[in-house]
């Protein structure tokens, strides 16, 4: 199946000289986001995966499915004063700006096999901060997955050494 048909390219937003790629047609389309979804439990299974982590939001929107159909959990990562119970944090660049992302302190057991998902590789900064997360907690980032990698930002050079899937390229 043709993902890439799903995206929707998006002129100027969320500022001008951005072509912003927009997942939703891709989520309203069942057949697609089952077949997107399918293609990441297929590599999850190959790594014997425990847990999923995803960054808020889409990476929940990934994630979540993903670990259903997995039969394991899914941990949240999310900004600074959203999660209720005690976290660590860690800042981290995004494409507009900076912020800090946090984790349960318990999310994560020493050890557990873990699959970061998101919907889109661009800097890297998201999940570079993610991958910090999960590692302090003693988890093993087993691959990372995504919907789509905008190659031109190059924000595969901040994780050299991880397993990576990728749907599509921008």
């Amino acid at each position: 199946m043709d993902l890439k048909k799903h995206i929707a390219i998006v002129e100027d937003w969320p500022k001008p000289g951005i072509k912003f790629k927009d997942i939703t047609p891709l989520m309203n389309d069942g057949e697609a986001y089952h077949y997107a979804t399918d293609q990441i439990v297929e590599y999850a299974r190959k790594k014997d995966i425990d847990i999923i982590v995803g960054p808020e939001a889409r990476g929940f929107i990934i994630g979540c499915p993903v670990a259903y159909s997995l039969g394991v959990g899914f941990a949240p990562v999310r900004k600074k004063g959203k999660l209720p119970r005690a976290t660590i944090d860690v800042d981290y660049g995004l494409e507009y700006g900076k912020d800090i992302l946090t984790i349960h302190k318990d999310a994560i057991k020493p050890g557990q096999r873990v699959l970061i998902t998101d919907d889109l590789l661009a800097t890297g900064g998201t999940i570079e901060a993610t991958i910090k997360l999960v590692e302090e907690l003693g988890g093993v980032v087993a691959g990372i997955a995504f919907l789509i990698e905008l190659t031109y930002l190059e924000g595969r050079s901040k994780l050299d050494g991880y397993d990576i899937l990728t749907l599509m390229e921008f």
